[in-house]
C-alpha cells in the first residue's frame, strides 16, 4: 500500500461489488492497456498504513470492499471511460499528484486540457502583450513619417 501511494502519480479508490470473473479479467485487461493496474486491498491493511501517512483524509473511503486503480501517469480520462462500462466498480475518490480529489474532482480533472496545451495557451497569451506594445510604440513614428511625407 505504501509503494502504491509512493510510486504512482494516480491512485483511485473504488468500491468493488462482486462481479463474474470474466468481467474482472476484461476490466483489468482494458485498464492495463492504459498502464493502469488493479490492486485488490483489505481495509484491515490499508487503514493502519493510511492513518500514519499524509493520505489519512482518504480513510473514510475504505469502509466496504475496495480496489485501488494505480498508474505511474495520470490517465484519468482513460480510467473513467473504462469504469463507465463497469457498473459494479464505483469511483469514490483519488489521489492524483499528491492531491486528494473527490469523485467530482476527478471528473473535473479529466476535463482539463493536457499540460502541453495549457503551456501553449500561456505562451500565446504572454507573447500577445509584447507584440501589441511593440505595434503601439511603432504607430507614432509611422504616423509622423506619413505626415512628413
Amino acid at each position: 500500500v505504501e509503494e502504491a501511494f509512493r510510486d504512482n502519480r494516480m491512485v483511485a479508490v473504488c468500491q468493488y461489488n462482486s462481479m463474474p470473473d470474466e468481467d474482472v479479467v476484461l476490466m483489468r485487461q482494458y485498464l492495463r492497456k492504459h498502464n493502469i493496474e488493479v490492486k485488490f486491498v483489505l481495509n484491515e491493511i490499508v487503514r493502519p498504513v493510511l492513518s500514519q501517512s499524509k493520505y489519512k483524509n482518504l480513510l473514510p473511503l475504505f469502509v466496504a470492499r475496495n480496489i485501488l486503480l494505480v498508474s505511474r501517469e495520470t490517465k484519468v480520462k482513460e480510467m473513467l471511460r473504462v469504469l463507465k462500462g463497469v457498473p459494479q466498480v464505483n469511483l469514490l475518490g483519488a489521489c492524483i499528484d499528491d492531491t486528494i480529489l473527490s469523485k467530482q474532482g476527478v471528473e473535473n480533472f479529466a476535463k482539463l486540457p493536457s499540460l502541453e496545451v495549457s503551456q501553449g495557451q500561456t505562451v500565446g497569451a504572454l507573447s500577445l502583450l509584447p507584440s501589441q506594445t511593440s505595434s503601439l510604440l511603432q504607430r507614432g513614428p509611422a504616423h509622423l513619417t506619413a505626415l512628413l511625407d
